[in-house]
């Protein structure tokens, strides 16, 4: 699947464009401890390409991003894209598919029940935005040193990289309970190579409320409406 994944980025002009990132990185002052990149794909295409890989896609995105990451990391090794890189952890790569197959599995509405969306896959949702919140910065990625300066793991390495993943809480990312797994000593973030993001709340309604927005008086069905909170990253 990584030999199709790097034919679909060299067919698809995204091979170029993430060359073309790379390049922004290698040229800046500034140190990462993650380098993030958002690759287009379209699953139609690469299901033809190869089905496996696009079924990967569009029903378990985390690890065909995986699978993203680990093509982009040789890629940036063998072309000497970025110098300042050393892990594969260091890469996060969000897949951002143009379109899902138009098929009722695939859209999310929380108005149908059960709700069986269990998996974390790619859905599409439908609604009203009631409420927006102000943008505030959250931590996409950070860099952990032991605390034991006897430790290899104290200065120098990236072997400690925390990287965001959807659905996860902040807590996740950054806490200050890890423990060395070397040394079992406490772990401290390095915060000179905290990567920031922007992130925005919003509270959204499922577009179905306009029918009970109608005012029909024959209607004698009970309703209730719910919002639901969507997280912009």
């Amino acid at each position: 699947m990584r030999e199709v994944a790097l034919v679909y980025l060299d067919r698809s002009g995204g091979l170029q464009k993430f060359v073309h990132d790379c390049k922004k990185y290698n040229d800046s002052k500034q140190s990462y401890a993650v380098y993030r990149f958002i690759i287009s794909i379209n699953p139609s295409d690469i299901a033809e390409l190869d089905a496996t890989l696009g079924n990967c896609i569009l029903h378990n995105p985390l690890q065909a991003a995986q699978i993203f990451q680990s093509v982009c990391f040789i890629a940036i090794k063998t072309l000497s894209l970025i110098e300042q890189l050393q892990t594969e952890a260091q890469i996060s790569i969000l897949l951002k598919p143009t379109h899902l197959p138009p098929l009722p599995s695939y859209v999310l509405s929380l108005s149908a029940y059960p709700f069986n969306y269990t998996s974390q896959r790619f859905y599409m949702s439908e609604g009203i935005v009631i409420t927006m919140g102000t943008v505030t910065k959250y931590t996409q990625g950070a860099r952990f040193l032991c605390t034991e300066e006897t430790c290899p793991f104290s200065e120098g390495r990236f072997s400690y990289i925390r990287v965001h993943c959807p659905g996860a809480t902040e807590s996740a990312t950054v806490r200050t309970d890890f423990v060395c797994s070397l040394c079992s000593s406490p772990l401290q973030e390095d915060m000179k190579f905290r990567v920031l993001g922007d992130k925005q709340i919003v509270e959204m309604i499922d577009v179905k409320v306009l029918n009970a927005l109608k005012g029909y008086s024959n209607d004698k069905s009970h309703f209730r409406i719910q919002a639901f909170t969507v997280f912009l990253r």
